[in-house]
């Protein structure tokens, strides 16, 4: 049986960046990925935006990590060449009956550190964006647009720089606590292998209450159940007449169907919000006549037969529909009393921005537990 002192489960977005900062510390780090490529998942199926930190319960683990991760990241990308955009984005409240809800977003944002935000009339904003209809506006300067991609490849590469190592098709079958550590039984290409470790970071993202199911020795009541919520998204076919993120009020299980744009200009609306029971990446065309109505709130002069379907993502939620949003779950020894090990559960939007500052709460978390 091989031995390692940390294995960190999952490859994504935040897996890397927990793996960069525990390599930092001189750990021997492997990483296990169970897909052929790095971040195939939620960090590459989402909006790629760097949040300012606006929509989050004021304490809660999001808005603590969220303002943390967005000037880790901004720092971050200017040090290590990953593209990124601070565009600066609006909030719109499409009528007058709609200020209070801006209103809310602007008193919540402020108690969870984010002070920059700037109230503009309607007519402001319209000047600001001349496509836009709205009555009242948020602007948000610390809003950004990153290269997810390359993001990733840069925590993947420092964290290799380092020493860590990455195992691609490698899937955790199941594992137990053991005196010293941890025993996994991991899957790759048709084999199976045996690696014991000191310490194990389940970030397994979408699989992550999975491979935790599956630790024996970890209790069952520290494993919490999975709900899928899908987002699909719709790209604009036509030239996109905005140089900001425009974001309505958000709704019960998301953002809205809101205009993000990529480095390269072009637009893309969504997510919207689908529970489903199984992961299915495929985009329904059907489901686009929905978005029309929405987008049209904001920008009533979107032509028709500019949209078409471009991808989705699946957000792993702690509630199921109908029910407040869960926070992240980082589940270190003083919550689980299992020594050297740490659960993320529930690490959806604002993941991407908090990347930097989980890896650095995981980190704490471990050299605590030394």
């Amino acid at each position: 049986m091989d031995t390692v002192q940390t294995v960190v489960v999952g490859a994504g977005v935040v897996g890397l960046a927990i793996a960069r900062a525990l390599a930092l510390t001189g750990r021997e780090v492997v990483i296990l990925e169970a897909a052929d490529a790095i971040g195939t998942e939620t960090s590459s199926r989402n909006s790629e935006v760097i949040h300012a930190g606006i929509y989050y319960e004021p304490g809660s683990l999001k808005a603590e990590l969220c303002v943390e991760g967005r000037e880790r990241l901004y720092a971050y990308c200017d040090e290590r060449g990953v593209a990124y955009r601070n565009c600066g984005k609006l909030i719109v409240a499409a009528s007058d009956a709609q200020r209070e809800g801006l209103e809310r977003i602007d008193k919540r944002a402020r108690a969870a550190g984010v002070e920059n935000l700037r109230w503009l009339s309607g007519a402001e904003a319209m000047t600001m964006e001349p496509a836009l209809s709205c009555a009242h506006a948020l602007l948000s300067p610390s809003t950004g647009i990153i290269d997810s991609h390359g993001l990733m490849l840069a925590l993947q590469g420092e964290a290799e720089d380092h020493g860590a190592m990455l195992a691609r098709c490698s899937r955790v079958r199941r594992g137990r606590v053991t005196p010293e550590g941890f025993e996994l039984e991991v899957e790759s290409e048709g084999d199976t292998m045996q690696l014991a470790c000191r310490e194990l970071v389940n970030a397994a993202g979408l699989g992550a209450n999975a491979v935790a199911a599956a630790l024996e020795g970890l209790g069952a009541d520290h494993v919490p159940p999975l709900y899928y919520a899908k987002g699909n998204y719709f790209a604009l076919a036509a030239r996109c007449p905005f140089s900001r993120l425009i974001y309505p009020i958000p709704n019960e299980a998301g953002l809205g169907v809101h205009l993000t744009i990529d480095l390269g200009g072009q637009g893309r609306f969504g997510p919207d919000v689908e529970w489903i029971e199984a992961i299915d990446y495929d985009v329904d065309p059907s489901r686009c006549a929905g978005f029309y109505e929405e987008i049209r709130t904001y920008w009533p002069g979107l032509p028709d037969g500019t949209l078409h379907a471009s991808y989705a993502g699946i957000r792993p939620k702690l509630i199921p529909a109908g029910q407040a949003a869960a926070d992240f779950r980082i589940d270190g020894p003083e919550t689980h009393r299992v020594g050297g090990l740490v659960n993320l559960f529930g690490i959806e939007s604002p993941g991407l921005t908090a990347s930097l500052a989980i890896g650095e709460r995981v980190r704490r978390a471990l050299d605590a537990a030394r």
